[in-house]
């Protein structure tokens, strides 16, 4: 039997034939069962392409391109502590400096303490959106290129639910998934979005206190802003200027771009109660230069008079994560990671847990009114002692960093007293002295002080740290902070230097010997690899 692949053609009825005619054309192009298979050149969707790109196919055989962002953390409730905002800027009500906290959805399948989520390269593009929410497929053109903006917030949850569905139905294989469930694409949340436009794991912990993130070229090779210089008052095709760190275009410029979540206003230690409109960060290419700014927010109504609020520099762009409980195993992990929050690494002389022993002490009374100050006192003590774990945590990998890098002056200035001295043997200890050699000896000498202080330097360093954190603190860290490295262009070479530096360290744990000049030898020959 032979079966016709148009539907409408196989009807027996014209009346039924043209019943599913009106249904089809009813329907946004996204609703269509359609091929996954890419079709559009790459230039429409990846102007910029890199090896690491993720690529995601959209309704109309399109495509979206989305990038990594790697965030420290291998438990269920582990998080990474960041600075977002900036303070001097005259918003401080809005744009107030704060601590925050970020955290991946997904592990990562090389960085084993690293989870990351997906952000898109671009911002969501004419096209792009024409493809999720139009009655038929737009055609692919480069002057859709342009982002999509004039969109309201209810407009980015449309599309956000369109591709959603499309992705489930015609590339369920395709979708990054944690513990056997898929992610999905939404809006950022703003410290999903600040994390990620101030360079994430790519840059030091310093540049989180800059206005943006670090521009080798400048402002105007990697943000379209307002001006003849840049922009000039037009809204720009994305992929034009060179990335942030983390390989994202146009963060800081171009389109302004919608947050997952309502607006709040700033106190000094907090933000405040009241939830507003949306959120809407990153500037547009009507802002000063001195707007573009990471730390840059605004709120925007909801709705006009009459309908939902749309601005002609505002956009969006996706992030694709995934849900906090994905199944009953997880939930058993959850509940043991959060009964391990906060307890006690360090017990009392009888060698108990002290937020253990309040738990029993307020299972044991009688008095209701107790027993709850009790179980307020345990959490408490849980709190004050995971903040403490926490920055704990942050201080060995300040350490860590600086035994690397005292590692590498180690390196540089041993290899150079190597060399004075070896010239200093050529020309001054054979039956010919050099004239120079007065000269000579006092550059060696000089040389060997300033050797000896940093050897000095470097085995109090280690020591001290490895007496104030121990091996097993110390060591869990160590992971860690390679990962990081490994994703920071600029601190990357660091990563042999570390694990030299922890191998000294691991030793001076084992046996409690300072061997200053074996510590001196093992930086040298990092030269040598």
């Amino acid at each position: 039997m032979n079966f016709s692949p148009d539907p409408v053609k196989a009807c027996a009825s014209p009346r039924m034939a043209a019943a599913l005619l009106a249904l089809f054309a009813a329907l946004p192009a996204a609703a269509l069962g359609q091929s996954n298979a890419i079709d559009w050149p790459e230039r429409l969707y990846n102007p910029s392409p890199a090896d690491d790109d993720v690529i995601l196919p959209l309704p109309c055989q399109g495509a979206m391109a989305f990038r990594r962002v790697y965030v420290p953390g291998t438990q269920p409730l582990d998080d990474h502590a960041i600075q977002i905002g900036q303070d001097g800027t005259g918003w401080e009500y809005v744009e107030h400096s704060r601590p925050a906290f970020v955290a991946g959805s997904f592990t990562s399948d090389q960085d084993a303490t690293l989870r990351y989520y997906l952000m898109a390269k671009y911002e969501l593009s004419e096209l792009q959106y024409a493809a999720l929410t139009a009655d038929e497929c737009p055609k692919p053109s480069t002057r859709k290129r342009l982002p999509q903006v004039s969109l309201s917030w209810f407009d980015a949850m449309d599309a956000s639910n369109a591709y959603n569905l499309w992705l489930r139905k015609n590339a369920r294989d395709a979708l990054p998934e944690e513990d056997a469930t898929p992610g999905f694409v939404r809006l950022p949340t703003e410290v999903e979005w600040e994390y990620a436009a101030r360079g994430g794991l790519e840059v030091d912990t310093s540049d989180y206190r800059g206005q943006r993130y670090p521009m080798a070229d400048g402002l105007g090779a990697h943000e379209w802003y307002a001006g003849a210089q840049s922009s000039n008052g037009r809204l720009q095709l994305a992929g034009l200027l060179e990335p942030n760190p983390l390989g994202l275009h146009d963060m800081l410029g171009n389109a302004s771009e919608m947050m997952f979540e309502p607006f709040h206003l700033n106190k000094l230690d907090r933000q405040h109660g009241q939830a507003g409109g949306s959120v809407v960060r990153g500037g547009n290419f009507l802002s000063t230069a001195g707007d573009i700014r990471t730390s840059l927010r605004r709120e925007a109504a909801y709705y006009n008079d009459a309908d939902p609020q749309t601005e002609r520099v505002t956009g969006m762009r996706l992030v694709m994560v995934a849900p906090s409980i994905t199944s009953r195993e997880q939930v058993n992990e959850l509940e043991q990671a959060w009964q391990s929050l906060g307890r006690d690494d360090a017990t009392d002389d009888d060698g108990k847990d002290t937020t253990l022993q309040l738990a029993s002490l307020a299972s044991s009374v009688d008095d209701s009114e107790l027993q709850d100050e009790l179980n307020a006192v345990e959490q408490q003590l849980r709190a004050s002692n995971q903040r403490q774990e926490e920055a704990r945590n942050q201080a060995i990998r300040a350490s860590l960093n600086l035994g690397a890098f005292l590692c590498t002056k180690m390196q540089d200035d041993g290899v150079f007293f190597d060399f004075l001295q070896k010239n200093y043997r050529m020309n001054c200890e054979g039956e010919s002295p050099d004239a120079s050699c007065g000269v000579r000896k006092e550059r060696l000498d000089q040389q060997r002080q300033r050797l000896d202080g940093l050897g000095s330097y470097y085995a109090s360093s280690l020591i001290e740290s490895a007496t104030l954190y121990g091996r097993s603190r110390i060591e869990r860290q160590v992971d860690v902070f390679a990962d990081m490295l490994s994703h920071n262009a600029k601190l990357s070479g660091l990563e042999p230097y570390l694990h030299t530096y922890w191998e000294h360290q691991r030793g001076y744990l084992e046996n409690q010997r300072i061997t200053a000049d074996a510590w001196l030898k093992g930086c040298k020959n990092m030269a040598e690899q």
